[in-house]
């Protein structure tokens, strides 16, 4: 059976549920401005979202590749499914979300109840991008996350004025571009499947009945893939995000655009089904840009003075590997290209949270400002540690047999010289995450700063309870998604296996 078919659904719209949950969580929140409330019923609406996640995934049959839970609209061309690859994008957007509910007691943000209902407002449309079989309700809804990330960068950045200015209008430039590549790709394949049929289409079950030829599909691929790459982001179409590390916020708005890799999920959902042929004879050309991305964003990941603008260099290097799992157009490759993502979104997350705990005592992320915090702040710094580690993939965590199966899948398509040069990559990458480890925790204390204090006489603060349960949650999440590989891989195995047989892949 085909992975489009549509199956039977629930007695009640559980999907639509997941998409307006957040969103009336968020007017709700709004309505009641700053009241002590608001807060509370908005981490109260974000733990029942990642609830509801957890019922959808008991209901999708894992053995079947159909999207399943279907629902329709038709006068306002609503169309909802899931599968397995749905349910563990939905469920990792949802366990953000309550870790940033968590993040925010800690930090202690100015106006709390406006900054959950927009963390509110962007989870609902990320639903909405997770969930649609509509090509137009993906697009407004991608411009709604990315417009709250937008505000977010810009009015409650950590930064001068003029560098909010600075990174939201370089964040604005480069998103903007990529939707409008976006916009015009959906268009072409709506235009290619009214050239066939005589009638415009955004659905994609409609689009995969009639595929767009020729060079409708060519043209349509090309702008959908860069207009996703844009966003996920990958070389050389990533020169937003080391502004927006370095000067946005340190961790809510970054954590929403990196956690779930949305781009990724566009392309296996919307790309490689409706673009096969164009995916297929562009594969090695796009293997080959991202190949020289790993490298690239690596060898300027280590010439980096600031932590956080590490760390962005760090997700391009990552999303690169990513990208050469998904396009070997093997099973084994886009299962472990999905698997990684997951992984990846999941840790950096956990990374830039402790971050934003360095940042609240030392109020930078310059490396020349840090050092000597592991004998401080040393549950933080191993939090730290973990996320870099998944990673790169060390053993125990998913990013270990999600590498693997990328390489595998690699070797199968390549040959050994790429397989070798992605495996190179990845020890590059430990290297500067394991560098900046050592720089920001392990190295002597900035001259200046004795006694265990630092500059301007203030001792460290202790870790706090709740930083010490954030901590605790998202490692232990971490380190179990590794521990039960084999769940997760059993969830997305039939959609990867499915989508693989497109391009001749075995299953």
């Amino acid at each position: 059976m085909s992975e489009l078919a549509v199956t039977t659904t629930l007695g009640w719209p559980l999907l639509a549920t997941l998409q307006l949950l957040p969103l009336l969580g968020a007017a709700l929140l709004f309505w009641l401005g700053e009241r002590s409330a608001a807060v509370w019923i908005g981490r109260a609406v974000a733990v029942v979202e990642l609830a509801l996640a957890e019922f959808m995934r008991r209901q999708i049959d894992v053995a079947n590749p159909a999207l399943q839970l279907v629902e329709r609209l038709d006068p306002i061309a609503y169309h909802a499914a899931a599968d397995g690859l749905t349910v563990l994008f939905v469920l990792l957007g949802a366990l953000i979300v309550v870790l940033m509910t968590l993040y925010g007691l800690v930090r202690g943000f100015a106006r709390p109840a406006r900054l959950m209902a927009l963390v509110l407002l962007a989870e609902a449309a990320l639903m909405c991008s997770l969930l649609t079989m509509n090509l137009l309700w993906f697009a407004c809804a991608s411009v709604i996350e990315l417009a709250v990330a937008a505000y977010l960068i810009g009015h409650w950045s950590t930064s001068t004025v003029e560098n909010r200015i600075l990174a939201t209008t370089r964040f604005l430039q480069f998103q903007g571009i990529g939707l409008l590549m976006l916009a015009a790709g959906i268009v072409v394949l709506a235009w290619g499947h009214a050239d066939a049929t005589g009638r415009w289409s955004f659905d994609l079950f409609d689009l995969s009945q009639t595929p767009a030829q020729g060079r409708f599909q060519s043209v349509a691929f090309f702008l959908l893939f860069y207009g996703l790459a844009v966003r996920t982001p990958l070389f050389p179409l990533h020169g937003w995000l080391p502004h927006v590390m370095h000067r946005g916020m340190v961790s809510i708005a970054p954590s929403l655009l990196l956690g779930v890799k949305v781009g990724i999920y566009g392309m296996l959902r919307f790309v490689l089904p409706l673009t096969a042929e164009a995916a297929q004879a562009w594969q090695e050309i796009i293997v080959g840009f991202a190949m020289v991305g790993v490298f690239y964003a690596a060898l300027l990941a280590m010439l980096q003075t600031n932590l956080r603008r590490l760390l962005a260099f760090a997700v391009v290097s990552h999303t690169s590997l990513i990208v050469i799992g998904l396009f070997t157009l093997h099973p084994a490759g886009i299962a472990g290209a999905v698997l990684m993502s997951v992984n990846v979104g999941l840790a950096v997350t956990v990374m830039l949270f402790m971050v934003g705990f360095v940042y609240r005592r030392t109020h930078s992320t310059d490396l020349a400002n840090l050092g000597g915090l592991f004998e401080r702040i040393p549950f933080i710094a191993t939090c730290f540690l973990i996320g870099g580690l998944a990673i790169v993939g060390m053993p125990g965590t998913p990013g270990f047999d999600a590498a693997h199966l990328v390489l595998e899948a690699a070797m199968d398509r390549f040959g050994a010289l790429l397989t070798v040069a992605a495996a190179l990559g990845n020890v590059t990458a430990a290297a500067f995450l394991l560098w900046a480890f050592q720089k920001a925790f392990l190295s002597p204390r900035p001259q200046g700063e004795g006694g265990g204090r630092q500059e301007g006489g203030q001792r460290l603060e202790s870790v706090q309870p709740m930083e010490y349960l954030l901590g605790w949650l998202a490692v232990i999440v971490l380190l179990l998604a590794g521990w039960h590989f084999e769940t997760w891989l059993g969830l997305i195995e039939a959609s990867t296996q499915a989508m693989a047989l497109r391009f001749g892949g075995a299953v």
